[in-house]
């Protein structure tokens, strides 16, 4: 059983399919050339991308209280928040010159702690059923690593379509426009998500 390596000797570590990691890459392009007197200015005062993801990963929980208290305007404005920031911290750590493994294993668990914490709040009020929820956040979490092990073992996935950013949207949705579709839209994300689990236990069994 092979295991990829960094230049460093450290297993290689990123959950990416092959589609994903060359889009990010034009992605994150077209993001630096665009964000360019942001990211001076942020490198600049000493911010680094460990900041920027530790305050996209606070913006994301706070959705959580926030919409129990029924703050729900100010709740989806800390998850949109989250949204823009995840979005900042790779380019500007390849701006600094300092974009690895490390950086991106982190961004990764950030997201998902508030793809679990958010979840778990949609099910706890009760918009999202126990099983829809529970599901979702089993099959997500299992996908993430499976991306994770096929990459080590040079055997990834060649596409990836991770649900969170529409799961998030149809959180919106679901309060201010159109009631009782949430719970359906879960399903349908968890049907991709066994899918995708299941095709990455085939690879990685294989190559044992």
């Amino acid at each position: 059983m092979k295991i990829k390596k960094t230049e460093s000797g450290r297993p290689a570590v990123n959950c990416y399919s092959d589609g994903e990691g060359a889009f990010m890459e034009r992605s994150q392009n077209l993001r630096g050339k665009f964000l360019g007197p942001l990211l001076r200015w942020l490198g600049g005062n000493g911010v680094r991308a460990g900041h920027i993801t530790f305050l996209s990963l606070l913006s994301g929980l706070a959705f959580c209280p926030l919409f129990l208290a029924g703050e729900v305007a100010l709740a989806f404005s800390f998850l949109f928040l989250h949204v823009l920031l995840d979005g900042v911290d790779g380019p500007l750590a390849r701006h600094l010159g300092r974009a690895g493994a490390r950086g991106s294993f982190t961004d990764t668990a950030a997201d998902q702690v508030v793809v679990t914490a958010t979840a778990i709040t949609m099910v706890y009020t009760g918009l999202v059923g126990a099983w829809a929820g529970g599901c979702y956040l089993f099959l997500y979490t299992l996908v993430v690593t499976f991306a994770m092990v096929r990459n080590a073992l040079e055997v990834p996935y060649s596409w990836l379509l991770r649900p969170r950013f529409l799961v998030f949207a149809w959180m919106a949705v679901e309060i201010f426009w159109l009631p009782g579709t949430l719970n359906l839209v879960f399903w349908l994300a968890n049907g991709l998500l066994a899918w995708k689990a299941l095709t990455g236990f085939i690879a990685i069994r294989r190559k044992m």
